[in-house]
């Protein structure tokens, strides 16, 4: 079954400069499930670069809109996603580790 993933802002923090309102920071937790098993990645992105010709107001922010940021800056769909499948593809496929053995004599 395919991997569905979500991503969810848990925090965002703001400064007054260069306008009042403008989000520096972001955390967020990207949750894949393929039906069976969940893994998930925190995030913590900052935005000290933004074009401030882009701004929209702190009242006025979507979700949607800020998560589209976190895929931009953080290329999401590459890094966060496949630290997710590489997860859950333990959880299917345990790695196989040593065993300690009582000694044979």
């Amino acid at each position: 079954m395919a991997t569905t993933y979500t991503t969810t802002v848990n925090h965002m923090y703001t400064i007054n400069t260069p306008v009042e309102g403008f989000v520096v920071n972001v955390l967020f937790t990207v949750t894949g499930t393929d039906g069976t098993n969940t893994a998930y990645i925190n995030g913590n992105i900052q935005f000290v670069d933004q074009a401030e010709s882009a701004f929209v107001p702190y009242n006025q922010l979507t979700e949607s809109q800020v998560i589209a940021w976190i895929d931009a800056a953080t290329n999401n769909q590459v890094n966060y996603h496949a630290n997710i499948d590489g997860q859950i593809n333990s959880m299917i496929n345990p790695p196989v580790g040593p065993q300690a053995q009582p000694l044979p004599w």
